[in-house]
């Protein structure tokens, strides 16, 4: 017998956000929280829950930093090893991470743990079990696509940020002066850049044969936002921007939870 998703994909949203190490996913995460009334797991419910204070929103890697730092965390030096190997936390951590960072902003309604809420205007939208999630970072493997689908909820697309090796990698050792993060230097950054190209394009290619992939280029991030949501929403683009927008809006409401 198939396992039962933990969240109905009726009521809830999840887009996958992919792309190489400091391809940018963080950044486009925070305008799609901004104006479309997504959480950005885990969001700062697991930052307070961890008594961690930095305020800002936290991708699938995040997640695992945090629970790396977490105290009495069962599965803390297990990630602080495959974190400084570049190597990938087993599955069953990091969906289980995922699962409950969503029932917390599920049951507290989009409202997150140190302020950053879901704006006014989305409030609506998390209500009754619904809400609207973006997952950086994640599926980074096949296995992990297969298991969140059946034991979590199905995805509705995937946003896949294309950027060179090169611009990763000065992105990320300028990063490294100032995060303090274990996995910001050449040799580990060189060890995700292969990890990422073995593991994780095999995911996009998946959902690409499902025509559930959006590609930006780095030269088209600008326009990241307006190029995704026309592509899914089938908005006409031809009209004025604040038109777009608000059609945008409107079709979001439509279509997802």
């Amino acid at each position: 017998m198939p396992p039962t998703p933990a969240f109905s994909d009726g009521k809830v949203t999840v887009v996958f956000v992919l792309g190489g190490p400091g391809a940018g996913k963080g950044t486009q995460c925070e305008r799609l929280v901004k104006n479309y009334g997504f959480v950005h797991l885990s969001g700062s419910n697991l930052l307070a829950s961890h008594h961690l204070t930095r305020p800002f929103y936290r991708s699938a890697g995040d997640l695992l930093r945090a629970e790396q730092q977490r105290e009495g965390s069962e599965y803390g030096q297990m990630i602080a090893e495959h974190i400084r190997e570049g190597k990938i936390v087993p599955q069953e951590v990091t969906i289980a991470l995922l699962r409950n960072a969503m029932r917390e902003a599920l049951q507290a309604q989009g409202k997150t743990l140190t302020g950053h809420d879901v704006p006014t205007q989305h409030k609506d939208k998390w209500t009754d079990g619904h809400g609207r999630f973006l997952i950086d970072g994640f599926p980074r493997k096949m296995d992990q696509a297969v298991i969140f689908d059946e034991t979590v909820c199905k995805s509705r697309f995937v946003l896949f940020l294309q950027c060179s090796e090169e611009e990763m990698l000065t992105r990320l050792l300028e990063r490294g002066k100032t995060s303090g993060r274990a996995d910001d230097n050449v040799e580990s950054i060189k060890k995700r850049f292969r990890t990422f190209v073995d593991t994780s394009m095999p995911v996009v290619d998946y959902y690409r044969k499902q025509d559930r992939v959006v590609e930006v280029s780095f030269s088209q991030r600008i326009r990241v936002i307006l190029t995704l949501m026309v592509f899914i929403l089938q908005v006409n683009s031809q009209q004025p921007v604040e038109q777009v927008t608000k059609d945008i809006r409107a079709a979001m409401d439509k279509t997802f939870a």
